[in-house]
């Protein structure tokens, strides 16, 4: 499961100034949305963490990651009940995610 452009590329139609845009945002709103999802679970708010891990699920599917978005899903319907199972697997995703922007 490795993060990829393709989306972006349909995207840009060949536009690399709009892809570069779209990466430059999808940049900004991963690190800012990732850093407010780690603060709600370290003050085990879930309630907030659960709209967090909603805005990052966009980022997931955007970057091709379908199972990523599945397991983002789960974790989603864990924090509902005020339980954090899946969150170890989902904090992977957001660490794959990451380390694939900083790269790009």
């Amino acid at each position: 499961m490795q993060p990829n452009l393709i989306y972006i590329n349909e995207l840009s139609v060949g536009d690399d100034s709009f892809k570069s845009h779209l990466i430059c945002v999808l940049k900004k709103e991963f690190s800012s949305e990732a850093s407010d999802y780690f603060c709600s679970m370290l003050s085990n708010n879930f309630k907030q963490a659960l709209v967090n891990v909603d805005k990052l699920k966009h980022k997931i599917i955007i970057l091709g990651l379908e199972k990523g978005y599945e397991t983002a899903s789960s974790f989603e319907d864990s924090l509902i009940e005020n339980k954090t199972c899946g969150q170890e697997e989902f904090e992977s995703i957001l660490e794959t995610i990451g380390s694939f922007l900083n790269r790009i």
